[in-house]
């Protein structure tokens, strides 16, 4: 199979140095696609996605710090990178292109050999990053493999990251920790991909036997994400989501904050969701009946009691309310909201 010719666009207002460069690329290595305004580039761009964009910093209408701005603002792009091939050599330039989110400089007059160096180096890094892109991929696919295959839990792990980040929000927790509650969240149960259907999907209570089975699920989980680098900070939600805060759960029995914060909320919303949701042996529980359900058992000490208090707050924020009816409502799965 031929190896597939990386995707070079570059943008320009000035016609003569778009075909400088296209002299220099063209030999064959690469397929060059050229545009000679921001807004061109952009639609271009959606077209043939590609692989690298070398951009001028100084066009009308919408200059280069503007279309670099653009590519990484948005998540199906941003990894795309950037070079920016400018007479500007400030600092201040600098600055801003990088705020901007471009990857490397070039100034003009620029060195053929030093232009051809750098792309080389990028389209290696793009490469590298598409393939754990495409590993990480596979993961969430297993993930959501899981979920379909039981009618009951379907949109469970969406609705959980949902609620998850939620309540990070509120914590005021910084954009990584929401991350990881967002991804976390979708993860948590990746592990019983490999539990048998016989017990995954049994309708009645599990023996003792097979519920050791099933508390292997955490763990298979972090053996299948640990591979990946990424997602090293959301292997302790996928050991620990099954942790209670009166050290009663599994894998380790671990109590109050010795279980991580992140794991803590997983936990608490991966209770409450699930009690909202039709089951062979039970019909949905209503909101209201799922949290006075979850604040019983907190007041066993289940869950962490200052979470709980603000899980309810959450619940009853007016912005999430009309959300909850879209996922609790009487059609949706055998739900209902009162």
């Amino acid at each position: 199979m031929a190896e597939e010719i990386s995707k070079i666009l570059i943008v320009d207002d000035q016609p003569d140095n778009i075909d400088t460069i296209k002299d220099i690329l063209g030999d064959g290595e690469y397929s060059l696609f050229s545009a000679t305004n921001g807004k061109e580039a952009l639609e271009i761009f959606k077209k043939v996605n590609p692989d690298l964009v070398l951009l001028d910093a100084l066009m009308p209408v919408m200059d280069g710090f503007q279309v670099a701005r653009e590519i990484k603002n948005n998540p199906e792009t941003q990894l795309t990178p950037v070079i920016m091939i400018t007479a500007l050599d400030s600092m201040q330039d600098r600055v801003k292109g990088l705020e901007a989110g471009v990857d490397d400089f070039i100034s003009r007059p620029f060195n053929i050999f030093e232009l051809k160096a750098r792309i080389k180096n990028l389209l290696r890094m793009k490469e590298s990053l598409d393939e754990l892109e495409n590993a990480e991929q596979v993961i969430f696919s297993l993930a959501k493999t899981v979920e379909a295959k039981d009618k009951y839990t379907e949109g469970h792990c969406n609705r959980l990251a949902d609620l998850a980040v939620a309540i990070g929000e509120y914590l005021n927790l910084p954009p990584a920790d929401l991350k990881v509650l967002k991804r976390g969240g979708i993860l948590h149960d990746i592990g019983k991909i490999a539990i048998r259907d016989s017990i995954l999907l049994k309708p009645g209570k599990l023996t003792p036997e097979e519920f050791e089975v099933i508390k292997e699920h955490p763990k298979i989980g972090v053996q299948i994400c640990s591979p990946l680098k990424t997602l090293k900070p959301v292997l302790p939600l996928i050991l620990y989501h099954h942790e209670r805060y009166n050290g009663s759960g599994y894998p380790e029995g671990l109590k109050g904050e010795e279980i991580p914060l992140l794991a803590r909320i997983i936990g608490m919303v991966d209770c409450f969701d699930s009690l909202t949701t039709k089951r062979p042996y039970r019909r949905a529980l209503s909101v209201n009946e799922a949290l006075e359900i979850c604040e019983k058992e907190t007041k066993q000490g289940l869950w962490d009691p200052k979470l709980f208090a603000i899980f309810k707050n959450v619940i009853n924020e007016p912005k999430l309310k009309q959300q909850f009816i879209e996922w609790y409502n009487p059609t949706s799965s055998g739900r209902t909201t009162t």
